[in-house]
């Protein structure tokens, strides 16, 4: 199995979350509208998805930290699983402008609005279903905060696949350390099905055949 790593979790950490008025606000109502990955949790209200924020270049640096962690090269094939509107496969064409960049997701809506430079290379699917790549396709597969809206019996598929079409491999997960955690990850998410401690997710990456880099986003 590869290592943990922080390169999400500097952009997670600038987000200010009030929880429990998030649980209050018809929650249930809430997470429904948002499991259906259109508009409203795209662009609606922050109650129902991303509230619908402009794109300001905030995966630059993520993008970056890849390329360097993988030695990317000019020319590299890189996929996105989960990739809503392709904000960081963006900044990959503008750091790596011969890459290949893929990406799909399971929202039409977010494919059909995404960034206008990566959008002819975005599709829709699911990531639990096989993916339509040949073995070792890509140099990076990533996946953001994509896997812990899977069921178990989903994830094992996602990350067989993940792990067969990648050369490496980087994934983020939401998780949890204590019960304060698991607490504010509950009040706040809206799409989690999978909810487990960072020991339990990396049990789950070994009898899974998961080879890659992982990390863990927390609701500190």
């Amino acid at each position: 199995m590869g290592e943990e790593l922080s390169i999400i979790t500097p952009l997670h950490t600038k987000t200010v979350r009030e929880y429990l008025p998030r649980m209050n606000d018809d929650k249930v109502m809430c997470m429904q509208v948002a499991k259906r990955y259109d508009r409203d949790f795209f662009d609606g209200s922050r109650r129902t998805g991303y509230g619908g924020y402009v794109y300001d270049g905030r995966y630059e640096p993520v993008a970056r930290a890849l390329i360097e962690r993988y030695n990317l090269e000019d020319d590299a094939r890189i996929l996105d699983v989960g990739c809503g509107k392709g904000f960081v496969l963006c900044e990959f064409q503008k750091l790596l402008p011969k890459a290949t960049v893929t990406g799909f997701d399971i929202s039409s809506y977010a494919v059909e609005n995404a960034e206008e430079n990566v959008r002819p290379y975005l599709t829709a699917g699911r990531a639990q279903d096989p993916f339509p790549y040949d073995d070792n396709q890509f140099d990076l597969v990533l996946s953001f905060t994509t896997l812990h809206n899977l069921r178990i019996y989903e994830l094992e598929a996602a990350l067989s696949e993940i792990e067969r079409v990648g050369k490496n491999k980087f994934i983020t997960m939401e998780g949890y350390r204590n019960e304060q955690e698991l607490f504010n990850l509950e009040c706040w998410v809206l799409t989690c099905e999978s909810f487990f401690r960072p020991d339990e997710w990396t049990w789950l990456f070994e009898r899974f055949g998961y080879t890659g880099d992982y990390e863990f986003i927390y609701f500190e």
